[in-house]
């Protein structure tokens, strides 16, 4: 992941936008993007289609967010102050609460998913098989390879947020990754 992005070749860090995973309270996610969007802040909140049964019978399609909690936001380090201000906002994702840049490569990527693939969201994996997507609108990227109801499925991850989904492909589109053993 690239630590900062820089459209203006006199930027310097304080001034230069980057995307960032921000932390919410459960279920808050979409009223702080709405909250980020007044004050004219680029946001991404990546939403999954479901339909969901109550207990008494009614049936609903509902919009989620793919990651639970979870929102990008693309501000600049001198903006980050009044963005944990919001109502919400829990903090930036990074390890050691240190606020950790996202590409905007993997930002891209994400979206192309989200918006060309049915995505939904899986619980984020350390083992399994690699593979390598070797087709379609995904090329390049690295998942690990599950099976669900007859289909093969790849997990992206977006380790920054410890985070998963999965999306549906054909075993044309997939190539194998070795694994190296240490010795």
């Amino acid at each position: 992941m690239a630590a900062v992005i820089a459209s203006d070749p006199g930027a310097t860090p304080e001034t230069t936008s980057a995307w960032y995973a921000l932390r919410t309270r459960p279920r808050h996610e979409k009223c702080v993007a709405e909250q980020l969007r007044v004050r004219l802040v680029e946001t991404y909140l990546p939403i999954y289609h479901c339909v969901h049964r109550w207990k008494n019978g009614v049936q609903a399609e509902l919009e989620l967010p793919l990651f639970p909690c979870y929102l990008f936001a693309h501000v600049s380090a001198q903006a980050r102050l009044p963005v944990l201000q919001i109502p919400g906002v829990v903090g930036f994702a990074g390890p050691n609460a240190t606020p950790t840049a996202i590409s905007r490569d993997e930002i891209d990527t994400l979206r192309t998913a989200t918006e060309q693939l049915k995505a939904e969201p899986h619980p984020f994996l350390n083992i399994g098989d690699r593979v390598r997507i070797v087709a379609g609108p995904l090329f390049g990227m690295e998942g690990i390879l599950i099976r669900r109801k007859q289909a093969l499925r790849v997990v992206l991850a977006i380790e920054i947020i410890m985070r998963s989904i999965t999306v549906e492909v054909s075993a044309f589109e997939i190539e194998h990754i070795p694994t190296t053993h240490r010795s």
